[in-house]
């Protein structure tokens, strides 16, 4: 058994809550641009006391409805700025966020707002609405809906004037005191739940993780104490284009608050390239898929334009150079000079489109990878990558600033402690985790057991205290020959080839290692272009042995990552990509594996029969 501690660089206040930073801001800088939102075309900025009086407005809209202090109400929207106003509007009237993905089903929203007890729901389109009323029957403790896009009008992405829910919410609680809103804010005090956060379900029903202000209190005040070069007051800003009903998300928005620095909202990934030029952000959350996107895009936008080998020379500089500087030699001379004439010629116009300001991001929610990791620093933009779960209250482990380690997910959050299990389990102690399941205390109990929650996910620590991730404990496979074979680390190989959507690994109980593999659709049109085969349908592409020829490359080189008992020997490609709306990933893209196992049962076995 082996553990690793930091101490704490931030004091919980014990009787504080979440509604104290922007009454802080507030107070102390009100005049500090503290939202970026989008309308007309541009980014205006919303000062600290512009964001206070917001807040507050809509918070007496919902004490006017009756929201009592520690009442759950639902929010279900696109990332957008209204989330986070409406967020902390529930706060300041008392009550409890509860986050519902706004791609989830009607029987998912039943069960999150049954189960949760959610006396409303704020949803954003009139989608929405219908979704949520077509279940209201089953819901006697929902008293109100309440629509963000006036109804009708089919709002963009909250950069208008406010009209629907924040204006409806403003009206009603006119009669409101301001003194009343003093009083709410400040009845919860750090123990108190700040809200409710339903698991991915990737095992069956979604879990609610009672996230309290303590909870947020010690995860954001860590990171930003941190990583604080990163969030500097009045110079840092961060673009927020991750769903925020993820914790990963919420942990951006809620450190930005509490920096302070600049937030701004993207509802439409499509745009984000577009966005991120015109917020120009000194920093980058987001998730792995992400970066993999930017950089095989590049690549394929090079070879487009007959400059691929530069691209790859380059990329070749930029992974050589970001690995010597882990050397006590650091860069050679001759790769200081290569390094130099690719960064006018390549690396700058990549840092370009993560709008030319950002030298750093922080991922999550599944490896980077090393090759990436090594890339990305090369060419003056580190990617710290961080490790957390919703029972985490997002990142318990993150990579610092100063010293990152490309192939770890860095080093505990300051204030809590890693410890790794006999078994090779990550199991986690802090101020920062989850204190219940809610309504749930038998998975109460068996997730904190003697004071330390077992994540399963398994993993180690070097002597540094930085942790490696090297699978879940129950998707270890052991194939016939008796071999445990963890996923993950050829799965993430595999699948950071541009072609590659998705890898599964299978093999439980089988002579040998195979896997599911689907194509990217956004990169597929472009293969076939380079390749002359524009002529041929989505389903000729996907037997064409180019493309197979291709995919085989892309195993190869992700078995190099194992050992020959756990290499992928066979592969089947899928028809489609998985989706949340076909039911086999979550809202945070994570696969649901016996979902997959089931509906491709044949594909399966055809791998151990044909």
């Amino acid at each position: 058994m082996r553990e690793f501690s930091l101490p704490a660089l931030y004091e919980v206040p014990a009787d504080g809550n979440l509604t104290d930073l922007i009454r802080r801001n507030a107070a102390q800088q009100p005049d500090l641009p503290v939202i970026g939102r989008k309308r007309g075309g541009h980014w205006e900025d919303l000062t600290a006391a512009g964001f206070l009086a917001e807040v507050n407005a809509a918070a007496k809209g919902l004490i006017a409805a009756g929201v009592e202090p520690g009442d759950r109400v639902g929010l279900m929207s696109r990332t957008r700025y209204e989330w986070t106003l409406l967020d902390f509007a529930i706060w300041s009237a008392g009550g409890v966020t509860v986050p519902v993905y706004e791609t989830s089903s009607p029987e998912q929203i039943c069960w999150i707002l049954g189960d949760s007890g959610a006396v409303g729901c704020l949803v954003e389109t009139e989608a929405h609405t219908e979704a949520v009323k077509s279940v209201r029957d089953r819901l006697p403790g929902l008293a109100h809906v309440w629509q963000i896009e006036a109804p009708g009008t089919g709002e963009g992405t909250g950069g208008e004037a406010p009209r629907g829910a924040v204006a409806e919410l403003g009206a009603a609680g006119a009669g409101v005191s301001d003194a009343t809103v003093e009083e709410r804010g400040s009845v919860a005090n750090a123990d108190s739940p700040a809200t409710i956060v339903y698991t991915s379900g990737t095992t069956g029903r979604p879990k609610g993780c009672v996230l309290t202000h303590r909870s947020f209190f010690a995860e954001c005040g860590n990171v930003v104490e941190r990583l604080r070069p990163l969030f500097r007051p009045g110079e840092g800003s961060v673009l927020l284009f991750l769903p925020v009903a993820h914790v990963f998300g919420r942990l951006v928005q809620v450190a930005a608050v509490m920096a302070p620095i600049k937030l701004g909202h993207v509802s439409d990934l499509s745009k984000l390239t577009d966005e991120l030029g015109s917020f120009r952000p000194t920093m980058v959350l987001g998730v792995p898929r992400v970066f993999e996107k930017v950089f095989n895009s590049a690549r394929a936008q090079a070879v487009a334009g007959g400059k691929g080998k530069i691209f790859d020379k380059a990329a070749a500089v930029a992974g050589a150079y970001s690995r010597a500087l882990d050397e006590p030699a650091g860069p050679s001379l001759k790769l200081k000079f290569q390094h130099k004439v690719f960064d006018r010629l390549v690396y700058s116009k990549l840092r370009a489109v993560l709008g030319g300001q950002a030298t750093h991001a922080i991922s999550g929610g599944a490896p980077l990878g090393a090759h990436l990791g090594h890339f990305f620093r090369g060419i003056g933009f580190t990617v710290l990558e961080g490790y957390g779960l919703t029972e985490s209250c997002a990142a318990t482990a993150f990579n610092p600033y100063d010293r990152p380690k490309i192939g770890t997910v860095g080093q505990p959050l300051p204030g809590s402690v890693i410890r790794i299990a006999d078994d090779g389990e990550v199991l986690l102690h802090g101020e920062h985790l989850f204190t219940e399941y809610w309504n749930n205390p038998q998975a109460t109990e068996e997730a904190l057991a003697d004071g330390w929650f077992h994540t399963g996910d398994l993993g180690s620590l070097d002597v540094d205290g930085y942790l490696a991730i090297t699978g879940r404990k129950k998707e270890i496979l052991v194939t016939a020959a008796g071999k445990n074979v963890a996923p993950a680390v050829i799965e993430d190989r595999i699948r950071s080839h541009a072609l590659v959507a998705e890898c599964m690994v299978v093999g439980d109980g089988r002579p040998f290692i195979g896997a599911l593999l689907t194509v990217d659709e956004e990169f597929l049109p472009r293969w076939a272009k380079e390749h002359g085969k524009e002529s041929l349908s989505h389903d000729e592409l996907l037997t064409d042995a180019a493309l197979l020829d291709e995919l085989q490359r892309a195993v190869d080189d992700g078995n190099k990552a194992v050992s020959r008992a756990e290499s992928v020997r066979k592969f089947r490609v899928l028809p489609h990509q998985f989706t949340e709306e076909s039911g086999h990933v979550t809202p945070s893209l994570k696969l649901k594996r016996g979902v997959v196992a089931k509906d491709f049962a044949d594909e399966i076995e055809a791998l151990y029969t044909h």
